[in-house]
């Protein structure tokens, strides 16, 4: 009998140990929230938040994506930092509110657009760190084009860390006016000025009016422009004159470098070791080069695979100059080492169009007897500018899988036209080991791309638009080539859907 009552004892004991810890649980306090100074958008919230600002900034993301969780705490800090500001930044969730993403043309993640009064103004494309945003969005609230006078000279001459200064006298307003259409076209990116002040215009050295001065926390300082006064002569002073003599380049500055029109001198590393002997090796020649060459350092284990766009093996150090624009490369011999005299003279002779820039192509094949002829760099030219041809080219990349389902009757076109290769050829080009020859006035961006190069002196291009059938391709080639002749056409099928091209691969580069 004790016995029983000892268990029922220990049994309620036990319960009641249970269902204090119940309540206990119950009764601890909720975790704390972390308050957010980012507004989170909806499509019900959207227009009663976003319209009446005269600024904001709103995020387009998605909760899995790897690059808006890298912004999410540099977002916050811009957030809380321009709150003093009564400048607002908010979000929304494209998972959550794709209706709202989709009205907005969203297509990839983080999309960031500016709001003046409910309307786009912008789309954000800077740097995604939290002062590079504070930054933009302070300038945003302020004229293209400041008031310097002596009393508030020094304090704006170093809110940044670069600043543009105007120098005019009462008789430039022609400058002027060209200085403020680029002050506008440029002040998402610097912070302009002017200041009509002799007496300030000679204490900052300035013999000759009107003059820009590009103040900058670095390098040399600033740097002085006296004219001729062009938008692009002015607009291209600026850029080149902001960018450091060396510096470290990722995917946030490259459109900056692009922009300045000015080549890359790219300098790939893949430890701190190598980092700074490039450094000695290089500092002394950058500087040589300002305004002809922007000398950068390129992490190799980040941004490796842009040595192949360079035509560089991916061994390290290397080091290549780049013309972006022209997609011209010039990779410096790898099995030489990098040093200063080796960096002046490669430099010297690419200034001075000593040298031709690097075309990648495989080996020309040794037979070229097929249907669809081969092209690689090396044989691109004498076939598709040969004025007597039509020449209609795929280029296409082997992973690319739409590629491979159009093969079949890419052949099949290539074996009709077989019988008349003397007026129209039929060709592919792998074009993800080849390079296209200066002269073509385009750049691959999706496989597969599919062009016909006309017959005639000019060799005027023309498109493929068909959906990709034996037929459309035959009526294509009737429509276009200026050589006719007659094929056989196949019975024909329904017209199927033209998948789009697939883009090049987008691995992390820059």
């Amino acid at each position: 009998m004790i016995r029983n009552i000892l268990i029922l004892a220990l049994a309620f004991l036990v319960f009641s140990l249970f269902v204090r810890a119940d309540e206990l649980e119950e009764e601890s306090p909720p975790a704390e929230e972390v308050i957010s100074d980012v507004i989170s958008l909806t499509e019900k919230t959207f227009s009663t938040i976003v319209d009446p600002e005269n600024l904001i900034m709103v995020e387009f993301f998605a909760p899995w994506c790897g690059h808006c969780k890298a912004l999410a705490p540099e977002y916050e800090v811009a957030a809380t930092t321009l709150k003093k500001d009564e400048i607002k930044l908010a979000k929304v969730d494209c998972t959550a509110e794709t209706k709202l993403c989709q009205s907005f043309d969203v297509g990839g993640y983080p999309t960031i657009k500016i709001f003046k009064e409910g309307k786009v103004a912008a789309d954000y494309a800077g740097p995604r760190k939290a002062d590079a945003i504070i930054s933009y969005m302070r300038k945003q609230l302020l004229p293209a084009v400041a008031v310097v006078t002596p009393s508030n000279f020094t304090s704006f001459k170093e809110a940044e860390n670069v600043i543009i200064v105007g120098f005019f006298s009462g008789t430039t307003q022609d400058e002027f006016n060209v200085y403020s259409k680029v002050a506008e076209a440029l002040r998402d990116e610097f912070r302009f000025g002017a200041a009509v002040n002799s007496k300030l215009a000679s204490e900052e050295g300035l013999t000759t009016l009107p003059a820009v001065v590009v103040y900058k926390k670095f390098d040399e300082g600033k740097n002085v422009f006296t004219g001729p006064f062009t938008e692009e002569d002015l607009a291209s002073f600026v850029r080149t004159s902001s960018i450091k003599v060396l510096d470290e380049i990722t995917p946030d500055n490259y459109p900056l470098y692009v922009d300045t029109k000015v080549p890359i001198a790219f300098f790939f590393y893949d430890n701190p070791e190598q980092r700074e002997q490039l450094y000695e090796q290089a500092e002394p020649v950058a500087g040589e080069f300002k305004g002809k060459i922007n000398f950068v350092f390129i992490n190799a284990t980040a941004y490796g695979g842009h040595a192949d766009n360079l035509n560089l093996k991916q061994t390290w150090p290397a080091f290549a100059i780049s013309e972006p624009a022209q997609g011209n490369k010039y990779p410096y011999d790898q099995s030489k080492e990098i040093t200063t005299d080796g960096i002046r003279e490669f430099c010297s002779a690419f200034v001075n169009s000593e040298i031709k820039p690097s075309i990648k192509s495989q080996p020309i094949p040794e037979t070229n007897d097929e249907p669809v002829y081969v092209l690689v760099a090396d044989n691109f030219e004498q076939t598709v500018y040969d004025t007597a041809k039509d020449v209609l080219v795929e280029f296409y990349a082997p992973w690319c899988g739409h590629c491979k389902k159009l093969a079949p009757t890419y052949d099949k076109v290539g074996e009709a036209y077989a019988p008349f290769k003397d007026k129209i050829v039929i060709a592919k080009m792998d074009a993800t080991e080849n390079d296209l020859p200066p002269r073509v006035p385009f750049k691959v961006s999706g496989f597969p791309t599919i062009k016909l190069f006309k017959a005639g002196e000019e060799k005027d291009i023309v498109d493929f638009q068909g959906n990709r059938s034996y037929e459309s391709f035959i009526e294509f080639l009737d429509q276009h080539a200026v050589n006719k002749v007659t094929v056989t056409k196949a019975e024909e099928e329904p017209p199927k859907e033209t998948p789009p091209a697939e883009t090049v691969s987008a691995h992390e580069e820059l």
